[in-house]
């Protein structure tokens, strides 16, 4: 019988030292989360990660408290000095090693309640160097409090804390390399800072973010609040500061998941819808309103839309999808909110997501039904004249394809705004028979032209009669069939084929990221 081989001293320190990092270990602290119905850090980046593929960077540091707690109360209190980081790949099983590996960091709320430490600093500051020169994607989950000001061991080192690369450097990798913040329970100041500067933002709906948590806040004289009274994610997520709102951190890491997807390339693997529905989904009444995620959902591969800022700004649509496994950005007008009218709010989440699509190489699929831009003196106020110009310039600048699809409605500054600034823009431009084209709506085109015979007409019956005759000829003018007799856009095509139409344009296109592309936090 072979003896047992003896476990070496030094070998032995390892695993013991390693054996404060383990969640079964820590038996109160994790009892605490576990009431809350919370998951730790290491069980959400155990669910992110493919099986055993994570390697953790950084463990066996602690907090820099030691001229004023005990050594080996701090391994046993505070592991990681709150922060877990390395890198693993998530969805390997789909994509290449290249395009999964991924620097993956989460604050653990165990530890101090997720405040960012000294060495938890120098941990980011060195998975960000890590994510910046392999061109990793980061994933975030950003819970907690803050900076921390118990770090009294560093005190001579940095009088404020002010001389930390955290946040520049983060802030450096915008368009270098995808950035998901994952936001569940409390996420204040430092933490939501990282928050705020990353590609996307997906939060629980009972969690809460602000910039100054209650503690920054009573001691700047504005008052006593709970944390929870501050930054409610439902609010938040109307205001556009939310992309995704979820259940829970589950559902938060799925999604997590799914929105990497797009950034890792092409899925073999995919189904669609009949295409032969979208000969029906626009109403025969030009007047009525729809639901244009219907459109979406069945125009792209079967449970491959996710919509970003669904909350804000709702009169446009905004999000991911594949078409023949392929990834795209997607834009549309919703006619349920303003019209589909382009106002100072849809300019802005249209402009920052092309911008997002355009630094990694995502072609964007625009489906317009634009009556314009939103007008009135109350829109002016909100600055649409600078506003609005963001989807031009911004369109100007994009280096990735867009290919347009014309639904019903294209008219104006509006409409050439959904095109990336003329219908001629696009990689292609294509127009369902449903759309109709013009410089100004025309029911308010047919008004001003035809004041004068309006005004001179017997009765308010003849008055109508005529409304109805101008605006009825000026859609006969205006509609798909005809505008293209003109050569408006390149072609009318039959609804069910809008997919091959897609495929066949972008066949030969190897896209690329803009390496000179910066995303705007808003």
């Amino acid at each position: 019988m072979p003896k047992k081989s003896k476990v070496r001293k030094d070998y032995q320190d390892f695993i013991d030292r390693r054996s404060f990092l383990v969640d079964e270990n820590r038996t109160e602290r994790i009892a605490k989360r576990k009431a809350k119905k919370r998951r730790t850090a290491r069980e959400n980046i155990s669910d992110l990660c493919d099986t055993g593929s994570f390697l953790e960077i950084g463990a066996l540091t602690v907090a820099a408290q030691r001229s004023r707690r005990d050594y080996q109360d701090l391994i046993k209190s505070t592991p990681g000095d709150g922060l877990i980081c390395g890198i693993g790949t998530i969805n390997g099983d789909r994509y290449c090693e290249s395009k999964s590996s991924c620097c993956i960091l989460s604050y653990d709320y165990t530890v101090l309640a997720g405040t960012q430490g000294a060495f938890n600093h120098k941990k980011t500051d060195r998975i960000i160097e890590i994510a910046k020169s392999s061109m990793r994607p980061v994933v975030f989950y950003v819970e907690g409090g803050g900076g921390r000001p118990g770090d009294v061991d560093c005190d001579l080192i940095s009088l404020g804390g002010l001389n930390i690369p955290t946040f520049v450097e983060y802030a450096r990798l915008s368009g270098k390399v995808p950035r998901i913040a994952i936001v569940a329970g409390y996420c204040f100041a430092g933490n939501a800072s990282i928050a705020g500067c990353s590609d996307v933002i997906i939060a629980t709906e009972n969690s809460n973010m602000g910039m100054g948590g209650p503690a920054m806040i009573e001691g700047g004289g504005l008052g006593s609040f709970h944390p929870s009274q501050i930054g409610k994610a439902t609010d938040l997520y109307k205001k556009g500061v939310i992309d995704i709102l979820v259940k829970d951190e589950t559902e938060a890491t799925a999604v997590t998941k799914l929105y990497l997807s797009y950034f890792q390339g092409a899925d073999s693997s995919w189904t669609c819808p009949d295409q032969s529905a979208l000969r029906s989904v626009i109403p025969e009444n030009r007047k009525f309103a729809y639901d244009v995620k219907k459109v979406i959902q069945t125009l792209v591969d079967t449970d491959s839309y996710l919509e970003l800022r669904g909350g804000y700004g709702r009169n446009m649509v905004t999000g991911f999808c594949r078409i023949e496994g392929r990834p795209y950005g997607i834009i549309a007008n919703s006619t349920r909110h303003l019209g589909g009218a382009v106002d100072s709010i849809a300019a802005d989440k249209v402009s920052r997501f092309m911008q997002l699509c355009d630094a990694f190489g995502i072609p964007i699929l625009s489906l317009c039904d634009a009556p314009g831009f939103m007008v009135g003196p109350d829109t002016e106020l909100e600055g649409l004249v600078r506003r609005s110009s963001r989807l031009y310039i911004t369109g100007a600048s994009l280096q990735v394809p867009i290919i347009t699809v014309f639904l019903r409605k294209a008219y104006g500054l509006g409409a050439m705004a959904m095109c990336g600034g003329s219908t001629h823009e696009p990689l292609l431009s294509l127009a369902w028979p449903s759309a109709e084209f013009g410089a100004m709506g025309i029911e308010g085109a047919v008004k001003l032209g035809f004041k004068k015979e309006l005004e001179e007409a017997a009765s308010e019956e003849g008055k109508e009669a005529l409304f109805d005759k101008l605006v009825d000829a000026a859609y006969q003018k205006g509609k798909a069939i005809e505008a293209a007799s003109m050569f408006e856009f390149d072609e009318v095509i039959d609804p069910a084929d809008t997919r091959k139409w897609i495929c066949s344009a972008m066949a030969n296109h190897q896209l690329k990221a803009n390496p000179n592309r910066t995303i705007d936090s808003w």
